[in-house]
């Protein structure tokens, strides 16, 4: 017998943990679901094209002056 007391105790065997449930089924290309979703995101990409190519200023316009070589005057390739 021990300081604490009596013996060992019979403890029962530990069950394994429950399995989470199995995921939702992947939905394939020939959902109509799917189908629309890929047309949308198309119809997204191709009118967003049109903004990479647009200079767009504030409301008050250009407030600087344009830098352009020629007020820098002629540089050489590379120096």
């Amino acid at each position: 017998m021990g300081i604490f007391g009596g013996g060992q105790a019979a403890y029962p065997p530990m069950s394994p943990p429950a399995l989470p449930p199995a995921p939702d089924p992947v939905p394939s290309m020939v959902d109509p679901s799917v189908r629309e979703a890929r047309d949308a995101q198309k119809k997204r990409a191709a009118a967003m094209a049109g903004y990479a190519s647009t200079i767009a200023t504030g409301g008050l316009g250009l407030t600087e002056s344009a830098s352009t070589t020629a007020s820098r005057g002629k540089t050489i390739l590379g120096a």
